[in-house]
Formats: structure tokens, C-alpha cells, sequence
């Protein structure tokens, strides 16, 4: 007769949060509470209001009396709430990845929050497998834990190449292997992460708005009256100042950053105030995605980002390999991550005349309304010398298809798949041949004319997919049956046309 198993006891928090739900929650209550305060000084009423703070104080008290977790029997659980009990199960194997993040209060108490990561398209934060928060070492345990038993779907433990099997790289190396680290010159690439832009036009923004709010008005004297030189000066600051943010804003996020290899999983820190430690299972690492934004190529930066299987688009946070770094050490990181070298830098086939020749028209047809607008200006009576503007578009449009087209390629490199697209937001993306589920080739009437269809990898994990415009029908036919032979060849009795093969 055999013994049952006891379950798993549900374990509580760490007591130690007991000092840091109840602050926590008095900041989200602080614009009430300072109101309470001024309304209470206006009307006689004195300190007897600060005993709203009670209030707050008291939500964190039952947030960490509620909050219970246990994991055992091969699944994850989490319950909280008082009145309306919320409870959290997932299966173990379902794990992606686990953060471990320690605010400064946290990284003073010793403890840290787990964040468990898998795959959910919820976007509520009810929804979310967070343990805020664990002691530190039980966290690490914890996440240790997880990662070493959450087995994929269909992958036998103890199998030759599955995580923790006899000859295993997770087994062998159980050592922690850098492969990069933050360096102070990082920060030359802080102001080309596209965050100066975004700045820029929020002090745009922000002034125009307080211009309106404080009923700002400017006649044509006072326009008058402003000195260029003025004009430069207030150009130049506000560049400065929001460099300046951009640069205290990457060292903030990224301080401390540190890739390295454990076992049989990717651990990502980095963050100089609150401390984020990112852990991805190598089996669920389908691949890599190089970005080459045309701001950070002019620095000679890249940024690398992981393809997990299971993670959404919207958990990029927790996909962050390397933040804005030197270009070498993102093809460093990439190699590393993937296994290989030839995904990142080897050559990539070109898609031919006549796609570069889609770039080209396409670009001109779009400077056509600039340079329609430039020629009704002329005609209304502007000086004739105005035409000559036209060509700033013109010029504009042709780098830009240039840039395009040369950025155009794909290939089947040392089992990976591998695209590359775009000009102002280029990435290079290379995807594991064996988490490739499916491929999508779809060609408009003018793709058609040309013979290039547009094909995506589609695979379970980040956009869902990976892709590359206006490929020759025949070479995506040649790609996909390099990665996955015999899946599509079934589909393609009529091609080149457009067409949808799934596994």
C-alpha cells in the first residue's frame, strides 16, 4: 500500500515586507494624504489628519497577511486578496524566465522580488506570478529551482542535450561565464538609443501645452525683438539637457550590467539604484535579435534582444540582452547566446534588381507630396529659388532606398535562420531552425508582378514571428526547405503566388 504525499504547505512572504508594503502603499496614497493634510491645516482640524496614513498603512498589513505562495507537485501557486480571493496556478514547465528585482528599499532589507515569467498574454498586474518579495538567498534558491525543472514540452529529462542530462553545456558548466560587463563608455551610446528624440519632443510638447495653459501670448514685436543667436543658444541647451537625462537615465536602468552564462540558463543584471536579474532557460531561447537603429549605427553601437519561446512582445523587458553597447560586443553577446558566430557576421543573400528597384520607387513616391507642396508654394507667388528645396526631399528619399536596399539579405546559416530589414529601425534576426513551426509567404499584386513575395519564420515566442520583405519566391522556397525540409514544399505546386504554409 503506498503512502500518500502530504501537499505542499503554503508558505508567507518574508515578515521583513512588513516594512515596505505599508510605504509602498502610502506613496500611492500621497496626493490624497497631502490634501487631507492642507484641508485639515485650513480648517483647524491639525494633526488629527495624519491619521489617514493609518489607512494606507493598514491596505499593506493584510496585502502581506493575504499573500501566500507554494510550489510543488509540478506547479506554481499564489493566493491573495481578503475580500475576493485571487489565486495563481500555472505548471512549472511553463516557466520562460525569472527576474529577481530589489528596489533600494528591498536591496536594503536583504530581499528581492520574484517575478516568474510564462507566457501569459494578460496584461493585468493581478495576473502576474510576482513574490514581492523573498529573502535574497531564498530568491536566487527559488529561481535556481525553477529553471532546473521546468522541462519543455516533449523534452525528455535526462536526455542527451536537455537541461541538467550527463554531458548537457548546462551540466558541464556550472561555473558563471561572463560575456560582458558594463564599461563608463557605454554611455557614448546612451544619447542614440532614440530617447534624445523622445525627449525633445516632450519639451516641445510640455511647453506649447504650459504656453496655452498660462494664456502665453506673442505678437509679432516680441518675435522681433528675439535674437538669433537666443534662439541657438535655447536649441543648444535643451539638446544638452536632454542628453544629459538620456545619459542619467541608461545609467540608472543599465549600471551594473552583467551577461553571463550558468548552467542551463542566461542571468541579465543590471540597474544601478533597483537591481533587475533577468534568467532565461536555454531551452527556451530560440534566438536573437540584433538591432541596428541608423542613430546607433552612425555611434558604431548595436543592442542585442533574445527570442524566448513562450514570451510575448509585450515582456520585452525581459528579453534585454545588451542595452545599447559597442557594436563588437553585441556581436560578442549574440554569438555567445546563439551558439555560433555565423548568424551575426556571416554574409547574407541579396534579394536582387528588382527589389532594390520596390525601395527606389517606393522612396520617390513618397517625397512626390513635398515636392507638390514646394511647387504650389512657387506658384502662388513665392521666388522661383524655392524650387531648389525640392531636392532636399528627393536626396532624402534616395539615401533612404539606398540604405534600404542594401540592408535587404537572408540566409540559412549554421542551423539558424537568418533576416535582415529596415534602415532607420534595422535588426538582424536569427532563429533556430528548430523553432521555426511554420512559414507565411504573402505577395501583393505588385510582388507578384515582380516575382518576390514577402516571407515570415513564425515561431512561439516574441512578435511570433520573423521576417523579411520582397524575397525572390524562389529563394524563400530554398530557405524554408533548407530549415525545414519537406514543410513547405507540399504548398508550393503554383508559386511563385501569394501563399500560407503552417505546420
Amino acid at each position: 500500500m503506498s503512502v500518500p504525499v502530504a501537499p505542499t504547505a503554503w508558505q508567507r512572504l518574508d515578515p521583513r515586507m512588513l516594512l515596505v508594503h505599508p510605504i509602498k502603499e502610502v506613496l500611492k496614497f500621497l496626493p490624497i494624504l497631502l490634501g487631507l493634510l492642507i484641508a485639515g491645516g485650513a480648517s483647524g482640524a491639525g494633526p488629527w489628519t495624519l491619521l489617514g496614513v493609518g489607512i494606507p498603512v493598514g491596505l499593506g498589513v493584510v496585502r502581506y497577511l493575504t499573500t501566500t505562495y507554494r510550489i510543488g507537485d509540478g506547479r506554481v501557486e499564489l493566493q491573495r486578496g481578503l475580500l475576493q480571493r485571487h489565486t495563481l496556478s500555472t505548471p512549472v514547465d511553463r516557466v520562460r524566465t525569472v527576474d529577481l528585482t530589489a528596489s533600494p528599499i528591498h536591496r536594503v532589507l536583504g530581499l528581492a522580488t520574484v517575478v516568474i515569467g510564462t507566457g501569459s498574454v494578460a496584461s493585468d498586474a493581478d495576473e502576474r506570478l510576482e513574490l514581492d518579495a523573498l529573502p535574497r538567498d531564498e530568491a536566487a534558491r527559488l529561481r535556481a529551482e525553477l529553471l532546473r525543472t521546468a522541462v519543455p514540452a516533449g523534452a525528455v529529462p535526462g536526455a542527451p542535450g536537455a537541461p541538467g542530462a550527463p554531458g548537457a553545456v548546462g551540466a558541464v558548466a556550472e561555473q558563471e561565464q561572463v560575456v560582458a560587463r558594463f564599461s563608463p563608455r557605454w554611455l557614448w551610446y546612451a544619447p542614440f538609443s532614440g530617447t534624445v528624440l523622445v525627449g525633445l519632443g516632450a519639451i516641445v510638447g510640455g511647453g506649447l501645452q504650459l504656453t496655452e495653459s498660462i494664456e502665453i501670448r506673442v505678437s509679432e514685436d516680441d518675435l522681433a525683438g528675439i535674437d538669433r543667436a537666443f534662439v541657438l543658444a535655447l536649441v543648444v541647451g535643451g539638446v544638452l539637457l536632454v542628453t544629459l537625462l538620456a545619459v542619467g537615465g541608461y545609467l540608472v536602468t543599465n549600471g551594473g550590467f552583467v551577461i553571463a552564462r550558468h548552467g542551463a540558463a542566461w542571468h541579465v543584471r543590471r540597474g544601478l539604484l533597483t537591481r533587475r536579474e533577468t534568467s532565461i532557460d536555454v531551452a527556451r531561447l530560440a534566438g536573437a535579435t540584433v538591432g541596428e537603429p541608423a542613430a546607433l549605427r552612425l555611434a558604431r553601437g548595436r543592442r542585442v534582444g533574445a527570442i524566448v519561446t513562450g514570451l510575448s512582445g509585450s515582456q520585452s523587458s525581459s528579453a534585454v540582452l545588451l542595452p545599447p553597447a559597442p557594436r563588437g560586443i553585441g556581436y560578442d553577446v549574440a554569438s555567445a547566446v546563439l551558439g555560433t558566430p555565423a548568424p551575426v557576421t556571416g554574409p547574407l543573400l541579396p534579394h536582387g534588381r528588382a527589389a532594390t528597384t520596390r525601395r527606389f520607387s517606393r522612396a520617390l513616391l513618397g517625397s512626390l507630396p513635398f515636392i507638390a507642396a514646394v511647387v504650389a508654394v512657387v506658384v502662388a507667388g513665392a521666388p522661383a529659388w524655392l524650387l531648389a528645396t525640392a531636392a532636399v526631399p528627393v536626396a532624402a528619399a534616395l539615401a533612404l532606398a539606398w540604405d534600404r536596399a542594401r540592408a535587404l539579405g537572408h540566409a540559412f546559416l549554421d542551423g539558424h535562420v537568418v533576416m535582415r530589414s529596415g534602415s532607420v529601425l534595422r535588426s538582424r534576426d536569427a532563429l533556430a531552425a528548430g523553432h521555426v513551426i511554420g512559414w507565411n509567404q504573402r505577395a501583393t499584386w505588385f510582388q507578384r508582378r515582380a516575382g518576390l513575395v514577402s516571407l515570415a519564420a513564425t515561431t512561439a515566442g516574441g512578435s511570433g514571428q520573423v521576417r523579411v520583405p520582397d524575397v525572390p519566391a524562389e529563394d524563400a522556397i530554398t530557405l524554408a526547405e533548407a530549415a525545414t525540409p519537406g514543410l513547405i514544399t507540399q504548398f508550393c505546386v503554383n508559386l511563385p503566388s501569394a501563399s500560407t504554409a503552417r505546420s
